[in-house]
């Protein structure tokens, strides 16, 4: 039983920049994580695994034989759809473009910010960890859970809370 490891403990799921303290990497980090209100760089890394994840599917469909190619290639390309990370009309050459921030913007706390649910990227962040916000009926507490296209519009927020927000916005502006 050599080589099977402790299965209590989990395997990283992210892998940190070759060069953390260049400065473009500092600048391109600190930018993301403002943006979309991420706790910590991890979380950043973590994304931008998920990304270099497609990539390197892609490129290995790439390379592979025709018929490998068409039966996994529509799979790979639906996926990237459905979670609305790719257009409609996206191919496997779209997936080597993708990006870290094609997939932040799919995040939850982030479509709560763009919704008008939340005025800030760290209140959604709030509103999602204190349990307000449901989708499709579930609440989901992971600030950092994929929402797919489908699931968008089922995204809700209780109503106590947005009644809260806009009676304090009211009571400051008089």
């Amino acid at each position: 039983m050599i080589g099977l490891g402790d299965p209590k403990k989990s395997r990283r799921k992210f892998s940190r920049p070759r060069k953390p303290w260049s400065a473009a990497v500092l600048e391109e980090s600190g930018r993301l994580a403002g943006l979309h209100g991420l706790r910590n760089k991890k979380e950043l890394w973590k994304v931008a695994s998920i990304a270099e994840r497609y990539k390197r599917i892609a490129r290995k469909l790439l390379t592979s034989s025709k018929r490998e190619i068409e039966r996994e290639q529509e799979a790979v390309v639906k996926k990237l759809r459905r979670m609305g990370v790719l257009g409609s009309k996206a191919t496997l050459d779209d997936v080597l473009d993708l990006k870290t921030s094609h997939f932040l913007e799919r995040r939850l706390q982030t479509i709560v910010w763009r919704k008008g649910l939340a005025t800030t990227p760290y209140m959604a962040r709030q509103l999602v960890v204190h349990g307000k916000v449901r989708v499709g009926g579930r609440r989901i507490r992971q600030p950092g859970f994929l929402v797919s296209i489908e699931e968008e519009d089922s995204i809700e927020c209780s109503a106590h809370i947005l009644e809260e927000g806009k009676e304090s916005q009211t009571s400051e502006a008089s």
